[in-house]
């Protein structure tokens, strides 16, 4: 069943339109990946889906809704979450002040979905006193995450979740999502490190100045030739 349509889309900054006619999805129940070189537009559509950058033209529907013209925080009502790569948490906040943050619109929904994060992340679970600014990369990593989980949304986007992380700190990482991804939330990645992520994909789009090139199962991706020449290091 559908629960993202994107059609067409082209949004962009000032005069400039940085992502050119792309049409996607995402089913309900789907890890998606997009990969791509920089510069190709993939957080800039990562933005648009959610409001954050203005839709020029073509079409974004929602779980069935027309949300091509919604303000960003009526998505959020309506079940999406974004992670962005930076400036993703609140240093000062404590790890539980951070986590109310992420149900400011819905406080009825905090139990539940608290509950849930620190199933997901038992690792907080100690911590939650803590200031999050004296955290480690991968902790806030959590926090941030965990925060966008809170209300429990049906589609969660994530920008370059692995960033500045270590290997280990990444293998986990993905483990984590997949996780996520069997309670019921699907998700859609945005990701350099293309391999750890298509690897755990239902399928993955690659974009390329903000265009889709290709598109696939994420592990026919993975052994697409052209594909690994171009953007998997081989």
């Amino acid at each position: 069943m559908m629960l993202l349509k994107l059609s067409d889309v082209v949004s962009g900054y000032t005069d400039l339109d940085i992502i050119r006619g792309v049409s996607l999805e995402v089913r309900k129940g789907e890890i998606v990946t997009i990969i791509g070189p920089n510069g190709s537009g993939k957080s800039t559509l990562m933005k648009t889906i959610f409001g954050l950058v203005r839709l020029r033209s073509g079409k974004i529907e929602f779980d069935g809704v027309d949300i091509s013209r919604l303000r960003t925080d009526k998505i959020v009502r309506r079940g999406m979450a974004y992670v962005p790569q930076e400036r993703n948490v609140f240093s000062s906040l404590t790890v539980m002040e951070n986590l109310e943050m992420g149900a400011f619109i819905r406080k009825d929904k905090f139990g539940e979905g608290l509950e849930e994060v620190l199933t997901i992340f038992p690792e907080l679970k100690d911590k939650t006193g803590q200031k999050v600014g004296t955290m480690s990369g991968g902790e806030q990593k959590m926090v941030a995450i965990g925060r966008a989980l809170v209300l429990k949304p049906t589609l969660l986007l994530l920008d370059e979740p692995s960033s500045g992380l270590s290997p280990k700190l990444i293998d986990n990482l993905f483990k984590k999502l997949v996780s996520i991804n069997e309670l019921g939330t699907s998700l859609m990645i945005v990701e350099q490190n293309a391999k750890k992520s298509l690897a755990v994909s239902h399928r993955g789009y690659v974009l390329e100045m903000g265009m889709k090139r290709f598109e696939g199962e994420g592990k026919s991706l993975l052994t697409n030739e052209e594909v690994k020449a171009l953007y998997l290091g081989g």
